[in-house]
């Protein structure tokens, strides 16, 4: 069945592009069929084969995002898009529009705020099997850092409401724009599902843009400052626990020595070790700053979430939730 959502609820479906003209006329025709009242909208970012014309020939509305970067485009998306729904895919044809169906589902039921459609099969696709270690890693070094609520990360299949389209910064330029979504709906501690959905495969002619080394450097960048910026106290406490182990290390000899002795014979060895244990400390106590200042960033971002406009209850009830054969797919509540 299609979905066909109450008149107030509009729904838009945005799909980020560059060079992506052997796929994305099909791709619009399947987002028309499952989500024929939804509003679908093609950022093309710079393409040089033709994927804006291939859009619009396929009845897309087709804007342009001059700056290079997903980041770039999805910040531009979000902004400019209104709609109580968004749904984001690739142009690239490795989801399946008939997919969508179920992550709005999805997001009405469980009254979510993301969905993820998690990708089963994701190294069956050509050329990713050098991508899946990368992948694995990044999964299991957030759940580390940043918490439990995403097994993939870098999915490019999400369903969105409102509340979590406006009230995200978007600062990131590249393809680590996907960790950075889910950064920010675990530190505001938002509703978010998993839904676990079919990865095709590239058709011939269309090429990945991901770069295994550039970009997985990027990523680890980003991990990097967005753990900064949300858990401030074990940022810099790791970086004053170096710091004082490195202390310690050019202290001990000199001590042992002292002790020995009573004589202090490596003077700047010491002077060094004292520098490097004030250091320790300063950093310590500039972790215990930050984190009480991203508290408070937290609660003003929490506060400007909750001022958004959600569905109302009205209009949800007369929204009627479609579902696929009368079978549900796996779906993991965060």
């Amino acid at each position: 069945m299609t979905f066909a959502p109450s008149s107030d609820v509009t729904v838009a479906v945005l799909l980020p592009c560059y060079n992506e003209a052997a796929t994305i006329a099909g791709v619009v025709r399947g987002f028309r069929e499952a989500l024929p009242s939804a509003r679908i909208v093609v950022y093309d970012n710079n393409s040089t084969d033709g994927t804006a014309l291939q859009a619009m020939l396929a009845g897309a509305e087709v804007l342009r995002e001059r700056r290079q970067g997903k980041g770039h485009v999805v910040r531009r998306m979000f902004a400019d898009i209104e709609a109580d729904i968004y749904v984001m895919a690739d142009g690239d044809g490795t989801y399946s529009p008939a997919d969508a169906e179920e992550l709005i589902r999805t997001l009405l039921t469980e009254r979510a705020d993301m969905v993820v459609g998690t990708r089963r099969g994701v190294t069956a696709d050509a050329g990713r099997q050098g991508h899946a270690a990368g992948n694995r890693m990044f999964n299991i070094l957030y759940r580390s850092i940043f918490g439990t609520d995403f097994t993939d990360i870098f999915s490019g299949y999400r369903a969105f409401s409102r509340r979590f389209v406006k009230s995200f910064p978007a600062v990131s330029a590249g393809f680590e724009i996907e960790t950075e979504m889910s950064v920010h709906a675990s530190r505001l501690k938002l509703p978010v599902c998993e839904l676990e959905l079919d990865y095709g495969r590239r058709p011939e002619g269309s090429h990945s843009k991901l770069s295994t080394y550039k970009d997985g450097l990027r990523i680890l960048w980003m991990f990097a400052m967005l753990m900064k910026e949300t858990r401030p106290f074990a940022f810099f406490s790791m970086i004053s626990a170096v710091t004082l182990s490195i202390s310690m290390a050019f202290m001990t000899p000199v001590l042992a020595e002292y002790f020995a002795t009573g004589l202090v014979s490596k003077m700047p060895t010491w002077v060094l070790s004292m520098a490097l244990l004030m250091i320790s400390f300063l950093i310590f106590t500039a972790g215990l700053v930050l984190d009480s200042v991203a508290r408070s960033r937290n609660e003003q971002l929490r506060i400007h979430y909750l001022n958004q406009k959600q569905i109302s209850a009205k209009a949800l009830a007369e929204t009627p939730v479609p579902r696929q054969n009368g079978n549900d797919k796996d779906v993991r509540v965060a």
